[in-house]
């Protein structure tokens, strides 16, 4: 019998090409029919390794999900950037490769990420989803998100609404 090992960690400058291929597959997987094809094109098309090597060396809060050795997930996270929500932390973006969704990695992700934060007296955090995205919306509600607030934001000619889920202030 194997046993996969799972890890999270930072990510390192070697990760950019995986999280970017990451990126892809979880924005195309997420967003297709929600947000318009030649929006969702241009988004997936910015983040490539270049972009995330860039964020990486400039200590942007990065952490990677690789399981059996690949990289599966990532996250990124830091000081919640909505001045009026009472939440000190945020997850910026929390995505899996859609073959690895929906057997408990994501949760780990979150897990993990959350006690980061909590490990550096971060209190409360904020994680913004569109609203479209069914499945990111469920899984954030079962993990105990409490809907706190929405925006709009525009891609291209269409406007989507964004809600945020909190959890502790």
């Amino acid at each position: 019998m194997s046993t996969d090992a799972i890890e999270i960690r930072l990510a390192r400058p070697d990760d950019a090409h995986a999280i970017a291929d990451v990126h892809d597959a979880a924005w195309r997987y997420a967003y297709r029919g929600v947000i318009p094809g030649r929006e969702l094109e241009r988004l997936v098309e910015r983040r490539g390794a270049k972009w995330w090597r860039y964020a990486i060396d400039r200590k942007t809060r990065i952490v990677v999900m690789s399981f059996g050795g690949v990289i599966a997930g990532y996250a990124t996270y830091g000081r919640n950037r909505a001045v009026g929500l009472p939440y000190q932390g945020e997850i910026f973006e929390l995505y899996l490769r859609p073959e690895y969704q929906g057997i408990g990695l994501g949760k780990r992700l979150f897990n993990a990420v959350r006690r980061d934060l909590n490990g550096h007296d971060v209190k409360g955090m904020v994680v913004w989803a569109l609203a479209d995205n069914v499945r990111a919306c469920d899984f954030y509600r079962r993990l105990g998100g409490e809907s706190v607030d929405s925006m709009v934001e525009r891609f291209g000619e269409v406007k989507l609404q964004k809600i945020a889920f909190a959890w502790g202030a």
